[in-house]
């Protein structure tokens, strides 16, 4: 297709592997906090994702890989070991009939490739519109927003294996992906590094509109485009603070910082029970079990927006943020994440589950870094 062209950053290129020592990490994740990494390689090809886990093993060294940083916590001590940013670039796509297959490296901004599909009339992520990171981490996150999920797109993903030390092509069905879940995140936590991911579109498709919350601020559109779809899903993510904004004092964040909980019925029951002047909103699934917005579990058990604890707090415009200001310290966040789950385990019998993947923490309980 014209005027996209392919970066071949999967191919093989020159070495030159460059490595920092003690390179702070507090700048290369939204929330803004976390310690040094003991090593640090940015790689931008194959031949670096190589040559890092070589050293790796040579010097007897750990690897943690770090992709946009907008769903992390870095603990304040760092990170030992290397730390390996995933910055392949490129993107190639093919037109096959009425659909596009799309081949994109895993170190490409994720909302500038939502913009280009939509600006091609390719339907199936402009509901993933601002959303940060990189492409490397929808497969790893299954990321989704307003109805949609980067699955239903998502054909193949090319990964490292660090087991069999080989590229690996994984299908759909082999990442078994789930709400926020993936193979990557759960029984190969830690096994492969991803290269590429590979998706294919509807071309001229109709946007996905199933969010009531979408419907809403859509209503007086008769038959939105994937544009108005997108601007509308920025405009109501900006209204939350949660695109990337330096001048909002709510900016630094790692977005939604608890996973929508899955309940059974009886757990709707008791909910309903606990707090008869509000019933829960409740979303039925498939099972027969009920998800239930973490956000309105949070402020029912008495954590309101804004809510502040010293130099940390809930973002004045959405409660399933957790916010740190200037002085704040990974400790912090995750202090104020142990109140949060405490108290509405108290208060409703549910845990909630952090969506934040946690670098360079010790040992994690019920999802959460232990304190000291």
């Amino acid at each position: 297709m014209e005027g996209w062209p392919y970066c071949p950053s999967i191919e093989d290129g020159p070495a030159h592997l460059k490595i920092l020592h003690n390179h702070p990490l507090s700048s290369r994740c939204t929330l803004g906090v976390g310690g040094n990494a003991q090593q640090f390689v940015q790689a931008t090809t194959l031949i670096d994702v190589e040559q890092a886990l070589q050293h790796c093993e040579h010097e007897g060294l750990s690897l943690t890989v770090l992709g946009g940083g907008s769903n992390v916590v870095i603990a304040d001590g760092g990170v030992c070991g290397l730390v390996l940013s995933i910055a392949l670039r490129g993107k190639r796509a093919f037109r096959m009939g009425n659909r596009a297959r799309v081949h994109v490296g895993a170190g490409e901004p994720w909302d500038d490739f939502v913009d280009h599909c939509v600006s091609q009339n390719w339907a199936g992520i402009e509901c993933l519109s601002g959303i940060p990171g990189t492409v490397g981490a929808t497969p790893i996150q299954n990321v989704g927003a307003y109805g949609q999920e980067v699955s239903s797109t998502i054909v193949n993903v090319l990964a490292y294996d660090r087991s069999d030390s080989r590229v690996v092509t994984l299908s759909n069905a082999e990442c078994q992906f789930a709400y926020r879940s993936s193979i990557f995140k759960t029984r190969d936590l830690g096994r492969h590094i991803v290269l590429e991911v590979e998706y294919e579109f509807p071309v001229g498709g109709a946007p996905s509109i199933k969010y009531a919350e979408l419907s809403k601020a859509l209503a007086s559109q008769a038959s939105p485009t994937l544009h108005q779809v997108r601007d509308t899903v920025i405009a109501l993510r900006r209204q939350k603070s949660m695109v990337l904004d330096a001048n909002d004092p709510n900016g630094r964040s790692c977005g939604s910082f608890f996973l929508n909980p899955v309940v059974t019925s009886e757990q709707l029951q008791h909910i309903r029970a606990v707090s008869p002047a509000a019933s829960p909103p409740s979303f039925p699934q498939t099972d027969g079990s009920f998800k239930v917005p973490a956000a309105w579990l949070i402020e029912q058990s008495g954590f309101v927006k804004g809510l502040e604890r010293g130099p940390v707090g809930l973002s004045t415009r959405h409660a399933l943020a957790i916010v740190a200001h200037s002085g704040a310290t990974a400790r912090d966040v995750v202090a104020l994440a142990h109140e949060i789950q405490d108290g509405v385990l108290a208060h409703f019998g549910v845990r909630l589950h952090p969506e934040p993947i946690f670098l360079g923490f010790e040992k994690l309980e019920h999802g959460l870094p232990t304190l000291p």
